[in-house]
This record gives structure tokens, sequence and C-alpha cells, in this order.
């Protein structure tokens, strides 16, 4: 990003932009619901969305990516995915933004580069380009990574005893894929990722992600 574009996103977005990421099964939803009530609980004023499906153009997006009962190829997948981010992204969040909220997400960029670039091995590079442009280059204040072993996370899929969608029905090579590509991610922006040990219980994670997003809340 140009100092430019770095000083045009600082002026417009004042808000904090927190996102969670990880395998299905992580228990990402969990814990954006609870950093929801807690910083609730303090006064601040919260947005909670996803992607795909963060706004009704998004719905049908992720109905058809999803769900669909026809073959999508990989890279069709990531254009749709791009087209949901772009429209998400400037129609929701950073109005929410502009206003001073605190928006949690569910899934990001993070989650194109380790599903499309690394599970579908289209590549990562470009898909993180692809979603920055989609997205004009909105970066998170703060990552939530919760890290779970592929075959644990299938374990409780499966245990709720819900219909897989098309990702979540790929084979282990594919989520191990996922997993390492999210880790890696992680390792190179350690600045902005806190990493969580998804095998914690619930309460164990959300202390730790409290305790990452506390010094930003105080921030100027």
């Amino acid at each position: 990003m140009s100092d430019t574009e770095a000083t045009v996103q600082d002026a417009l977005d004042r808000g904090l932009f927190v996102t969670f990421e990880g395998g299905d099964g992580s228990g990402k939803s969990t814990q954006a619901a609870l950093l929801e009530r807690w910083l609730v609980d303090g006064g601040h004023t919260v947005m909670r969305t996803r992607e795909p499906g963060g706004t009704e153009f998004g719905v049908e997006v992720r109905e058809i990516v999803l769900h669909s009962r026809g073959f999508i190829t990989p890279r069709a997948e990531a254009l749709l995915y791009a087209a949901d981010r772009a429209q998400h992204i400037a129609t929701k969040v950073r109005p929410a933004l502009h206003r001073g909220e605190i928006v949690i997400q569910d899934r990001y960029i993070d989650s194109s580069v380790a599903y499309q670039g690394s599970g579908r091995v289209l590549g990562a590079d470009d898909i993180r380009s692809l979603s920055e442009w989609a997205t004009e280059n909105l970066v998170p204040d703060l990552t939530v990574l919760i890290d779970l072993d592929e075959k644990a996370a299938r374990a409780r899929l499966d245990s709720d005893h819900k219909r897989f969608d098309r990702l979540e029905a790929e084979e282990n090579d594919f989520h191990q894929r996922v997993r390492q590509a999210f880790l890696d991610i992680a390792a190179a922006d350690p600045e902005r990722f806190v990493v969580v040990d998804g095998t914690l219980s619930p309460d164990e994670i959300a202390t730790q992600v409290q305790a990452r997003l506390e010094p930003l809340l105080r921030r100027d």
C-alpha cells in the first residue's frame, strides 16, 4: 500500500476491525459472539458480521458458493468470494468503521488465501491480490486465528450432525493445506495476528482474545 493509500485509510477507518480466522469447526463463530458480548458490556458500539453472507448480496453468494449442487471451478469460486467481499466492505464494513464502531468479522481475506490459494492450490499471492483490489486494501487491526487440528475439527462437525457444505466436505488433505496456510500467514504477520489453541475451553480462548485486544481499545 502506498503512503497516500495508507493516509486515506487512516482517515476513513476510525473504528477497529477485528477478524476471526480458522478451519471449519474451530469455534470462530462462538468466539466472535463472546467478544461482541464483552465489548458491548464494556460500552462499545459493535457490528458483528461474516463472509460470505454479511449483506443481502452476500447471502445469495453464500448459497451459491457453499451449497450449489453444480460444479464450481476453483477460479470461479475465488471470484465469487471476492465479489462478496467487495460488496460487503464497501457497503457495510467501511461505513461502520467510519462511524467509529468496532467491527467483528467471521472470515476475511486470509480465509481466501488459505482455502482458495492453498486448499484449491490457486496460489496465495494471486488470491490475496484479488481480494486486496476488491477491498481497496482494507487491513484488519487484529486477526484472531483459532488453530485446531483438522481431525479434531472434523469430529466437532460430525458431532453437530449437520449437512456439510462444499468446503467442509473436502478431504483431510485439503483441510491440512488450509490449516498450514493459516499458520504460515500468521507467522509472517505477528503484529496483526494472535494465534490461539482451539482445544482450550471457550472461556480460556475468550480471555486470550480480550487480552490482545485491550491495548487497541486504548489507542488514540
